[in-house]
């Protein structure tokens, strides 16, 4: 029987690669609205980061997640997604 490939995706963050169910999407949608998608399902371009705060901080302060989605993101989002992965992470 043939083993079914698991998808990999690298962390902004850390840089470590991971199954795309261990990590968290960042979606730039059509309209260029920023937000988290906690079902991989959102349409749009997508980055990934590890489901803990230092690898969101590193990503924002090396700019990595600006980069990725092509698109300035203004604090008010940052500030934004930091509370929607903190919110997830404690629950």
């Amino acid at each position: 029987m043939k083993k079914r490939k698991i998808p990999l995706r690298k962390c902004l963050g850390c840089g470590e690669n991971k199954a795309k169910k261990e990590l968290i999407r960042i979606v730039k949608k059509a309209d260029n609205e920023v937000l988290v998608d906690f079902t991989g399902k959102v349409n749009g371009r997508g980055a990934y980061i590890c489901p803990n705060i230092d690898c969101l901080n590193e990503s924002i302060s090396t700019k990595r997640i600006s980069k990725s989605l092509a698109i300035d993101i203004s604090k008010e989002t940052i500030e934004r997604l930091k509370e929607d992965i903190e919110n997830k992470i404690i629950n």
